[in-house]
């Protein structure tokens, strides 16, 4: 069972670098390409900050907090209960998408975001973000499922 979520972090990585790829290889910067219209488009940025371009140019901060990040997220997969399935789902999914994200940082010095929802105001993003905003999602139903599992035990 180890090795799935191995592989899942595997398969994850790759298809956000393999789209960062093919964005910044067919899809000049800062064109729109609707994707489904008024609901998503493909609009290629570079970002050197976090979202909303939040501390925009401090890559030292963000080499240090990757690093600190992929640590404590390793330490916390080997440690936690190999039968707790949804919490070691979404520690992989939060390092790869730390890891994606890295990848960007350390390679090209900023990270290539893409998808624009088109209905709100809301940054642009990429699949490591949505990776990571699905591992805070699985994490937060794993800590309801254990809280709702002490409250029956007590």
């Amino acid at each position: 069972m180890q090795l799935v979520y191995w592989l899942l972090f595997g398969v994850l990585v790759v298809g956000d670098q393999a789209l960062k790829s093919y964005v910044t290889t067919n899809i000049a910067p800062m064109s729109v390409h609707d994707f489904i219209p008024g609901l998503l488009s493909i609009t290629h940025i570079t970002n050197t900050g976090a979202a909303w371009s939040m501390l925009e140019g401090k890559m030292m901060f963000f080499y240090l907090v990757t690093i600190v990040a992929v640590v404590v997220l390793i330490y916390l997969f080997v440690k936690a209960d190999k039968k707790d399935y949804l919490y070691r789902f979404s520690l992989i999914f939060l390092l790869a998408g730390t890891v994606g994200n890295a990848i960007d940082r350390f390679t090209r010095h900023f990270v290539v975001d893409m998808f624009n929802l088109d209905f709100i105001n809301f940054p642009i993003f990429n699949l490591a973000d949505t990776y990571i905003t699905i591992g805070v999602v699985l994490i937060i139903g794993s800590l309801i499922i254990q809280l709702a599992g002490e409250k029956n035990n007590k």
